[in-house]
């Protein structure tokens, strides 16, 4: 009996230091992304395969959204206002997003470009 609890013990000392893939203790790596017409600030970003991000987008002008597919990012953020959307990416490669909510002549070309990293 003491065997199987020293095993229940081990298997939960691991989760919690992020000994199995997929799991972290880290806390989120924030970034702050300011959307305004007709572009987004920074424009692109990298981030690391399997680390828990945060984008912080906010706005002053109207409002916007953000749209990244393959990333399962979707978020909208009014006028004057922040919007947190939080992600793990699991792929490599480069992904753009573009402004989900129509902001004007020049919203077709507002994009961000999210870097994913080994």
């Amino acid at each position: 009996m003491k065997f199987f609890q020293g095993i229940i013990l081990l298997l939960v000392i691991m989760a919690a230091i992020g000994a199995f893939p997929g799991t972290s203790t880290k806390a989120p790596e924030k970034i702050e992304v300011i959307a305004k017409r007709y572009s987004f600030e920074p424009a692109e970003i990298t981030v690391h395969k399997g680390q828990m991000v945060t984008l912080d987008v906010s706005t002053e002008d109207v409002a916007h959204g953000l749209v990244v597919n393959e990333l399962g990012i979707r978020t909208e953020v009014k006028k004057g206002k922040a919007s947190e959307v939080t992600f793990t990416p699991e792929q490599v490669g480069t992904f753009v997003g573009k402004c989900a909510h129509f902001c004007g002549t020049g919203h077709g070309s507002m994009s961000l470009t999210i870097h994913v990293t080994e």
